[in-house]
């Protein structure tokens, strides 16, 4: 598993909540984050030069995870994944695009969800 650098390094952070509404005013208020809503579902927050670091979403009845998922940059997220799984993670979120790059998301042996992103 590589990434762009010698290591992973993380590139993105996503929060899933049950009130995206509520956490967007939290982290704006406690941080001073930018906020753009994109839709009633999620927003880019924070970042440099209006750049965003990551995203606040609306977790629902299908939502494969509440809470925050640090994302590592990587060179193929899909293998990444797959070389997780072998060690003893087990899948969250299957791959995919988005405008960020493809994303995946395992939990750890300890339960922990970890992100994973290709650009």
């Amino acid at each position: 598993m590589t990434s762009t650098g010698s290591h992973p390094t993380p590139g993105w952070f996503d929060i899933s909540t049950p009130d995206a509404s509520r956490s967007r005013r939290f982290y704006q208020e406690l941080f001073g984050w930018t906020v753009n809503v994109i839709d009633e579902t999620y927003a880019l927050v924070g970042g440099d030069n209006d750049r965003p670091a990551g995203g606040i979403g609306q977790a629902g009845p299908g939502s494969p995870y509440t809470g925050i998922v640090v994302y590592f940059t990587v060179d193929d997220a899909e293998a990444a994944r797959a070389r997780a799984e072998s060690l003893g993670g087990s899948p969250v979120l299957e791959p995919r695009p988005t405008p960020l790059g493809r994303i995946a998301v395992f939990a750890d042996p300890d339960g922990n969800h970890v992100g994973l992103v290709s650009r």
